[in-house]
């Protein structure tokens, strides 16, 4: 198991997590590639992408059939701006690739959003510190897991 993959599984071992960390035949660095290996719906891919909001990390876990309206965003957490991060300082701040970043396992709390959308499918799959690993769970699970905001991202 990689390292990174090792650390969300503890880390949902000790949130009380209840889905098991799986091991893809291949990558799914994105939604679409997921449901596919899957066999699900792409909405029930929960996107785990790290913005910068006035600088500083925010998650946001949308549905794989959204994108994220980052003026939204901004003005649901008072920022002045909110961007797409680029790939080192989405490492710095989950210690995760982009394509394998997952809603915990990150070296300190990140401020988080679940997309409210994903709350209507029964079993969610995030990503699981890996491009390879993914994990399921459900739309309240993830919320508590996370210390997320239900919010309207899209």
């Amino acid at each position: 198991m990689h390292p990174n993959t090792a650390k969300v599984a503890a880390r949902l071992r000790e949130l009380g997590a209840g889905g098991e960390v799986r091991e893809l035949s291949e990558a799914a660095p994105t939604a679409v590639a997921a449901a596919a290996l899957l066999g699900c719906e792409v909405g029930a891919i929960a996107n785990s992408l790290i913005f910068a909001a006035d600088g500083e990390p925010l998650l946001v876990l949308t549905s794989g059939a959204h994108r994220v309206d980052t003026a939204k965003v901004a003005a649901q957490i008072g920022a002045a701006k909110v961007k797409r991060a680029d790939p080192e300082f989405v490492r710095k701040a989950t210690g995760q690739p982009i394509g394998g970043v997952a809603p915990v396992g990150h070296p300190a709390p990140v401020l988080t959003l679940v997309d409210k959308w994903l709350a209507g499918h029964e079993v969610v799959w995030a990503a699981a510190g890996h491009p390879h690993t993914i994990f399921p769970s459900s739309y309240e699970e993830l919320v508590r897991i996370t210390g997320g905001t239900p919010a309207d991202v899209e």
